[in-house]
């Protein structure tokens, strides 16, 4: 190949491509086909601009932009370059068959065009994250730890011109730059010792790894080959354990929060979220540490659990609204733990914000807030599915750290390198483990098959139910009347539990404890003493002690002497001396009064009485109007559900009928150019008719308002008034057309 290969412009080699490679190209880059292009010229204009070209470049990996650095190192911006030179350039730092894959993948994306010599976009430059050459033209010497040493020994001048260059453009002139400039001056110091390259005698360069220790980011990529981000290996069985348990703890930790913020509203801040010492003070009475509740908060707000409103029934102190429960919240706790666990794991892939952030500041030194507007990021959840996906490209079992994650993901994403360090990807691995989709740096089953989108959604439960330990129907007596539960309990019986016993501790085996309270409480919603004997005896796996029977028995047999009733209330007992020392006791609070020796009425609310009367050392029940023990606890509050914000997506992509369409008219306006002659309007509006009822897909050229022409794949719904209805593929929705500015109208399946 001589230097004198033909300079083939981009419009030309686009045209003499084949259909399938036109349309590889616009589902590569669907913004070229938004809207499409009236011809190849504009196709051309279009893929050659620098938005497009840096959208294009968003999803490349880091050797395919440093192909394209060593393009344009070789000025492919302005001549054609053969193969045989970038292979020379790149030599051995990547195998040779990698880079001719990275090339023909440019190509495809028309980045790159022309087959013996490349040639690139005059603009290709500003898609790179780093100016032009820092790639092909800079050798990774030093690690992070040595650059940072020898900036640390930099005096201010030194550093000064350092942080001028980090600041604006890598690239500085100066005459100080010539071999032999005096050797006590910054820059002849600087490029010494490596902290700066020698480009020509007036120019000098930062380095681009000097500049990302500058900036406090981990020196890389340092390779043009993938690094291998597996630290550890296990078997797919014991990460599905892991995350399993992550998961009971979790769904625990929710059950606790929704029961919290029922019995107790949080105000709500007036420049929204929720205060910092509420937070703190629903960490300590939910018992699950502030980052971690943070991120509970998130989840259960983003998936409807909980939402700011005015409660039914309302709180009795300050002003709303308040953080509450939503009405979902009970569907929520209905469903099964595996349903539970794929609401809250694909609410958190789709969280539009970093809850990790919470109790932080900014950089304008604000802090950020739980359940704030401050945490909005529309990149998080593309970083989520980023480094899912890379896990699940792993082995099943294999498990990474942050660093060796960061390093990877940097590499697949060199443009995304400033939200991929480190820091931020261990608060990602942190949530994932929380949520069930990571276990022991490995990607549980159910979470690939969350993450594969293509299956139903009862496939992820269904994994997630598999990796769940079975409920169990028993739980082990102590003899100090605490109740072990070596995993999960059937939901009835845990309910039951709940009722008698209080937990002490949670975890993958939760302890429980019995005492006259929580008996007391079992009796006041209804439970027996036959009723507490027989279900401890029946669900217990060891004896049970007789020290629980004999508290029972005492408990029960002083419980409900007084029975409070609901007339406005009734008080009544068989034990007339007992009933005079409750009217005694509480005959000025309650305005007790005495109809009969065992009947005492107040004008006082039941629960009122329940109190008052607890407080004073008796120990009453509440009854209905048959006798029978009714629970009367308060429910919990609740708002309304709110409507629920749409997910952040990327625009849809273009079908393949729209992009077949699309080229097949290219095509056309190559041989004879589109849109001489206007259509009439009445062999329009037939057209149109006839597309409608045929159900047809169409590509219409249309002028707007201002006068520009375009391009539109539509589906006409009706046409009437002069006006068309139909589908525009390019916005997804209803439009409607003025058929007196439609200029063409071309079947899109015609050929």
């Amino acid at each position: 190949m001589t230097d004198n290969t033909p300079d083939i412009p981009l419009g030309s080699w686009l045209a003499d491509l084949p259909d399938e490679r036109l349309i590889r190209l616009l589902e590569l880059r669907p913004d070229l086909a938004q809207p499409p292009p009236g011809n190849i010229a504009a196709l051309a204009a279009r893929a050659a601009a620098r938005q497009s070209v840096k959208a294009a470049t968003d999803e490349l990996d880091f050797l395919r932009l440093a192909v394209l650095d060593a393009l344009l190192v070789l000025h492919a911006d302005t001549a054609p370059v053969p193969t045989s030179k970038l292979l020379a350039l790149i030599d051995d730092r990547a195998p040779e068959a990698d880079v001719i894959d990275a090339l023909d993948d440019l190509r495809q994306r028309a980045l790159v065009w022309g087959e013996a010599a490349a040639r690139v976009a005059a603009d290709a430059g500003t898609a790179l994250p780093w100016h032009p050459g820092q790639v092909t033209l800079e050798e990774p010497a030093r690690t992070a730890a040595e650059i940072a040493e020898l900036i640390d020994g930099l005096d201010p001048a030194q550093r000064d011109v350092l942080d001028k260059l980090l600041e604006g453009s890598p690239v500085g002139r100066t005459r100080d730059a010539a071999p032999g400039a005096p050797a006590d001056r910054p820059v002849p110091h600087l490029l010494a010792v490596g902290l700066l390259r020698r480009i020509d005698a007036e120019t000098v360069i930062l380095p681009r790894h000097v500049g990302q220790v500058l900036r406090g980011e981990r020196p890389g990529p340092m390779t043009l080959t993938a690094p291998d981000p597996v630290v550890s290996t296990t078997t797919a069985s014991d990460a599905d354990a892991t995350a399993a348990g992550a998961v009971i703890d979790l769904l625990r930790e929710f059950d606790v929060l929704l029961q919290i913020l029922g019995a107790a509203p949080i105000s709500e801040l007036r420049s929204g979220g929720m205060g910092v010492r509420d937070v703190k003070r629903l960490a300590k009475a939910t018992g699950i540490a502030e980052p971690r509740l943070g991120l509970i908060l998130e989840i259960a707000a983003a998936a409807g659990l909980i939402a700011s409103g005015i409660p039914d029934p309302e709180p009795a102190t300050a002003d709303g609204p308040y953080w509450a429960p939503t009405v979902a919240a009970d569907r929520f706790t209905s469903m099964s733990a595996a349903e539970r666990w794929h609401q809250l794991a694909t609410t958190w892939l789709d969280l539009p914000g970093r809850p990790a952030l919470i109790g932080s500041r900014s950089p304008d030194g604000k802090p950020y807030g739980a359940l704030s507007d401050s945490l909005y990021s529309t990149a998080a959840p593309l970083d989520r599915r980023l480094l899912l996906e890379m896990l699940a490209k792993l082995p099943p079992g294999a498990g990474v750290d942050a660093t060796t994650a960061s390093a990877a993901l940097i590499w697949q994403r060199p443009r995304w390198a400033r939200r991929l360090q480190p820091e931020p990807l261990a608060d990602l691995l942190t949530e994932g483990h929380a949520l069930g989709l990571v276990g022991r740096g490995a990607l549980s089953g159910p979470g690939r098959a969350l993450l594969d989108e293509t299956v139903d959604p009862s496939v992820a439960i269904d994994a997630m139910a598999r990796a769940l330990p079975k409920p169990i129907d028993h739980f082990l007596m102590q003899a100090d009347l605490t109740v072990v539960v070596p995993g999960p309990l059937q939901r009835d019986l845990a309910e039951e539990l709940a009722t008698v016993a209080t937990v002490e501790s949670a975890g993958a085996a939760m302890v429980y404890r019995i005492s006259e309270q929580s008996i007391r409480h079992a009796l006041d919603i209804g439970k027996t003493r036959d009723w507490m004997h027989g279900f401890f005896a029946k669900h217990s796996k060891t004896p049970v002690p007789q020290g629980l029977t004999y508290l029972i028995d005492d408990v029960a047999r002083r419980h409900g002497q007084l029975r409070i009733g609901m007339a406005a209330s009734f008080v009544r007992c068989e034990d007339p001396a007992l009933l005079a020392q409750a009217v005694a006791a509480a005959a000025e609070d309650l305005q007790l009064r005495a109809l009969a020796p065992t009947v005492a009425v107040s004008p006082a609310p039941i629960a009122e009485v329940l109190v008052a009367l607890r407080g004073a050392g008796f120990a009453p029940a509440a009854e209905d109007s048959t006798g029978a023990i009714v629970d009367v606890r308060p429910l919990g509050a609740r708002v309304a559900a709110p409507q629920q914000r749409r997910p952040y997506r990327p625009p849809a992509r273009p079908s393949s009928d729209t992009l077949n369409a699309v080229v097949s008219v290219l095509r056309k306006v190559t041989a004879a150019p589109f849109g001489n002659s206007r259509v009439d309007p009445a062999v329009a509006m037939s057209l149109l008719q006839r597309a409608a009822r045929d159900q047809d897909t169409l590509l219409i050229g249309y002028l707007d308002p201002a006068g520009v022409a375009t391009q539109r794949v539509v589906s006409p719904i009706t046409v009437k008034g002069g006006q068309l209805v139909a589908f525009d593929s390019a916005s997804g929705r209803l439009r409607d057309f003025a058929i007196h500015r439609i200029t063409s109208v071309v079947s899109a399946h015609e050929r």
